[in-house]
C-alpha cells in the first residue's frame, strides 16, 4: 500500500494464538468458541497490516476504525463468548467481586467510557502510541478495556452486577453511542491537525492531515451511531416479541448465588471484627 511497506506482527499474532488455545482449554461450548474466533479475527484485522499500520502512526481515521471495531464487536464478542461458569469463577475472589460490581454499574460504568475514551485520544497519548510500540499497545489495551466496560452493563451477563431491563439497556445502549463519540465535532471543525505525530497522510492515503481528521470526525459519528442504535433497537424488540416485560430487571440463578456469597462475607467480616483478640 503505497509507502506503507507490509510486515507481520509477530506479537498481536502470538497473542492471539494464546488467547484462542487459552479460550479453547477454558470453554467447551462450540457457539461460545465460535464468537471468541470471530473476535479474535477482528482484532487481527485491526491491529495488522495494513489497518494496524495505518491507525499508529499515519491517518486518525484508521485510528478511529480500528477503535470502532475493538470496541464494539471485539469487545462484546469477548463478553459474549464467556461463559457463565467462566464469569462466576473468575469474578469468585471478594476483590475481583468487589471491583467488578462497581464497574459493571452503568453510571460509573459511562463515566469511565467518557472519561478514558476521551484521554485515549487526547494528543500527548496519541502521539505516545504513535512514536513507541509500547505506548501504541497500552493505549489498544486501554481501549479494549474501554470497550469492555461499554459493554457489560448492556449485554447483562456480569454475575452479582446491576442488571438493567431491556428498556433500559436499549437507553444505555443508545446514550453511549453519543459518549464514544465525544470528540468527532473538535475533529470536524479544527482547522488545524491536533496530532503531529500522524504524518504521511499525503503520500499514503493521498488527502490532507487536516481532512484526514475531519473524516475521522464523520467515521466516529456514523460508525458508532448506526450499529450502536440498532443494536439499541433489536434489545428493545426481541424482549418484547418473546413476552418478557421490557421495563422489569431479569434475575439469574448466578446473580442470587453471588447475593449470597456476599451476605456470608459480610457476616464472616462482622464476626472478625467482634472477635476479641
Amino acid at each position: 500500500m503505497g509507502s506503507l511497506p507490509f510486515h507481520w506482527h509477530l506479537v498481536a499474532l502470538a497473542l492471539v494464538v494464546a488467547i484462542a488455545w487459552l479460550h479453547r482449554v477454558l470453554v467447551h461450548d462450540t457457539h461460545h468458541r465460535r464468537r471468541m474466533g470471530w473476535a479474535l479475527v477482528v482484532l487481527l484485522v485491526a491491529t495488522m497490516w495494513p489497518l494496524g499500520d495505518l491507525a499508529q502512526s499515519v491517518s486518525l481515521t484508521a485510528a478511529t476504525v480500528q477503535r470502532l471495531l475493538i470496541m464494539l464487536v471485539v469487545a462484546p464478542l469477548i463478553l459474549l463468548s464467556t461463559t457463565t461458569e467462566l464469569l462466576v469463577k473468575l469474578t469468585y475472589p471478594a476483590p475481583v467481586d468487589a471491583i467488578v460490581r462497581r464497574l459493571a454499574h452503568p453510571g460509573m460504568a459511562i463515566i469511565l467510557v467518557t472519561v478514558l475514551g476521551t484521554l485515549t485520544l487526547s494528543s500527548p497519548l496519541v502521539d505516545w502510541a504513535a512514536t513507541s510500540w509500547g505506548g501504541h499497545v497500552v493505549v489498544l489495551g486501554v481501549v479494549l478495556f474501554v470497550g469492555l466496560l461499554l459493554w457489560v452493563p448492556a449485554l447483562a451477563i456480569m454475575p452479582g452486577a446491576k442488571r438493567l431491563s431491556p428498556a433500559a439497556r436499549s437507553g444505555y445502549v443508545f446514550g453511549s453511542a453519543i459518549v464514544v463519540t465525544s470528540l468527532s465535532f473538535v475533529w470536524i471543525f479544527a482547522q488545524h491537525s491536533l496530532y503531529p505525530a500522524l504524518h504521511g497522510q499525503q503520500a499514503v492515503l493521498h488527502m490532507t492531515p487536516v481532512f484526514d481528521q475531519q473524516l475521522a470526525g464523520f467515521v466516529a459519528k456514523l460508525g458508532a451511531y448506526f450499529p450502536m442504535w440498532a443494536v439499541a433497537y433489536i434489545m428493545f424488540f426481541r424482549a418484547d416479541e418473546s413476552g418478557v416485560s421490557v421495563d422489569e430487571s431479569p434475575l439469574h440463578w448466578a446473580d442470587v448465588e453471588r447475593q449470597l456469597l456476599r451476605i456470608d462475607r459480610k457476616q464472616a467480616r462482622a464476626i472478625r471484627r467482634h472477635r476479641p483478640n
